[in-house]
């Protein structure tokens, strides 16, 4: 296909186009929205349209082009068609023939329920701006109205977006970047008002569960407080929580002023499960700071047509995760035994992961956009998740600070500096300037922690911080000692499958691959279930002969075992705390009696 030129608006144009778009969904069964852009005052030869390949808080490209279709150009009451062409995978051109009014139809399909996604069914609609929304490139900044036409006379609207007075399901964003912003969900959710320090806040609800709102509400509303607190208020007039119970999903996506939330429908009356849904809520919340409006500087200004590399998300979101964990402790939703029960399970998750040698934390955020969402059999032998090891960085900052200045000084003083110096302006900050503040805050030079954690994959060195706290990292072994193969295995239709296969590992050595299909073990047939218990049948040294299929050829290999791994971490105290010790303790979680 031939390039074409992106036509840019002139300098010399005094009036700017309107815009205004209306969303229909007159068949929601067949989860097509139906999308029309009337643009009225045009001065220029030719229209460029483009879709955003992704998503602001969710780095990949995601095509979203790849769902619109039945696209068309015309004008006037005789409704002339225009001509148009699509010039790469998410860029169309209309040659607007002298007119300065055009109406653009589409439609898109929308049956992908996820937060970063849309879906359309005869249940509800719900959509993300960048994943409907075409923009005019150079009119990004242009005030943009949206009108929603419902199915059925009892579906509401509702959005983060200020609705236009005398206008039926009007809404205006300022600009393209707060339409993105805004979620959108049009059908009969239950809705719950509630303020919080002095302001409007809204849960909606869609789908059916065991969910509890009046629970929900009031844990939300410590979450709010707690954040407020340690940023200093609230930066927005309102704000929507969007709950989506789905049958086992779970997922959220921020916003500046709102947030949509995916949990699994009856997840909310173990008490683990209901802390879990907590966690999201907290973590969602607090990125209204974090990310929306602490930005790396590379995500200061989005380009929606390409990925924005940054090396910060660790920060964005691995600090973010750490929080998640702290503020229902400190909205006492649950207590300091709970928070250290989960950052144990948090770094039994990270210590199972091999990747944690290979690839540096750094080169995981910049890396987000072709590995964290995908995937394959060898993801764990090679890479991070800069969510996971960004929370444990965060955490052993916040020791490192806190021990430094006898609790006097936190991580907290960190995201209060970052929001001082670039969220309250919206100034996007570099790697170097949020290791500056770090260092200005912790007073003392962490080039060697930068180097060795972030930059570099050293272990991380659990005890050394924790010690101060009269804490330590103890490795728990499972009941009977089981020697290390090195594979993970699941049952699929009646096949036991090997999923993936630690770099380095007995099995790895021996030959075996993921997804081959595991036979025998010593000559008797073996399943997913019943492996784990056949290998306490022999000790460390043992060769042992699998048999597998590897492509459809019946392979039997001999593995030699391997000293038993950790089943599990977790962080307990130490023999005989120090009263110094136990005062650290007392002095970051409150008590020592946990």
């Amino acid at each position: 296909m031939t390039e074409a030129t992106t036509f840019r608006p002139s300098s010399l144009l005094t009036t700017a186009p309107s815009i205004h778009y209306q969303v229909a969904m007159p068949q929601p069964e067949s989860h097509l929205f139906e999308v029309t852009l009337f643009v009225k005052g045009w001065q220029e030869p030719v229209l460029d349209l483009k879709l955003p390949v992704w998503t602001p808080g969710s780095y990949l490209v995601r095509e979203y082009a790849k769902h619109l279709q039945d696209f068309s150009a015309e004008t006037g009451e005789q409704r002339q068609r225009l001509l148009s062409r699509k010039i790469s995978k998410n860029h169309w051109q209309i040659e607007t023939a002298d007119t300065s009014e055009m109406t653009v139809r589409y439609r898109v399909f929308a049956n992908e329920l996820s937060v970063r996604t849309n879906h359309l069914d005869a249940t509800h609609g719900y959509f993300n701006g960048a994943a409907l929304f075409l923009f005019i490139p150079g009119w990004e900044h242009q005030p943009i109205r949206v009108t929603i036409t419902p199915p059925k006379p009892d579906w509401q609207v509702t959005t983060p977006l200020p609705s236009l007075p005398g206008e039926a399901n009007t809404f205006e964003a300022a600009d393209f970047d707060t339409l993105v912003d805004s979620p959108f969900e049009i059908g009969s959710q239950q809705l719950y008002n509630f303020q919080v320090l002095g302001k409007p806040h809204q849960l909606a609800i869609w789908g059916q569960g065991n969910a509890d709102p009046e629970r929900i509400i009031e844990d939300t509303k410590q979450i709010i407080e707690v954040e407020a607190e340690l940023f200093g208020g609230l930066p927005y007039d309102r704000y929507l929580f969007l709950l989506h119970l789905s049958s086992g999903g779970f997922g959220g996506l921020e916003h500046k002023d709102s947030c949509s939330l995916n949990y699994s429908r009856f997840g909310f009356r173990a008490k683990e499960k209901y802390n879990r849904f907590i966690q999201l809520v907290a973590h969602e919340f607090f990125h209204l700071w974090n990310v929306k409006r602490i930005r790396p500087k590379a995500l200061e200004k989005f380009n929606y047509e390409q990925e924005n590399y940054t090396t910060s998300l660790w920060f964005s979101e691995g600090t973010t995760s750490y929080y998640d964990m702290v503020i229902p402790f400190r909205a006492k939703i649950y207590d300091a035994k709970n928070l250290l029960e989960n950052l144990s399970k948090e770094i039994t998750q990270f210590q199972s992961i091999p990747g944690r040698k290979v690839q540096p934390l750094s080169e995981s955020s910049f890396d987000a956009w072709i590995k964290l969402y995908r995937r394959d059999a060898n993801s764990n032998n090679s890479q991070i998740s800069y969510y996971l090891k960004g929370e444990m960085v965060s955490f052993l900052l916040d020791l490192l600070i806190r021990a430094r200045h006898g609790n006097q000084r936190s991580l907290d003083d960190v995201m209060r500096q970052m929001w001082q110096r670039f969220g309250i302006k919206e100034i996007g900050f570099t790697p170097q300037q949020l290791r500056d503040v770090f260092e200005s805050v912790a007073q003392t030079d962490l080039s060697d922690f930068f180097n060795r954690y972030i930059d570099g994959t050293d272990e991380l060195a659990f005890d050394e911080y924790l010690e101060p706290f009269g804490l330590r990292l103890l490795s728990v072994e499972s009941g009977e000692s089981v020697p290390h193969l090195g594979v993970n295995v699941n049952s699929d239709n009646g096949k036991t499958l090997i999923q993936f296969v630690e770099a380095a590992s007995p099995a790895a050595v021996a030959g075996v691959d993921a997804g081959d299909e595991l036979l025998a073990l010593n000559g008797w047939r073996v399943t997913a279930e019943q492996l784990s218990d056949r290998l306490k049948d022999y000790k460390v040294g043992d060769t042992i002969q699998l048999s597998v299929f590897h492509q459809e050829e019946l392979r039997t290999l001999p593995v030699t075992l391997a000293a038993p791994r950790p089943s599990r971490y977790q962080i307990v105290p130490v023999e005989k705390p120090s009263d110094a010790q136990r005062q650290s303790f007392t002095g970051w979680l409150g008590t020592w009696n946990w």
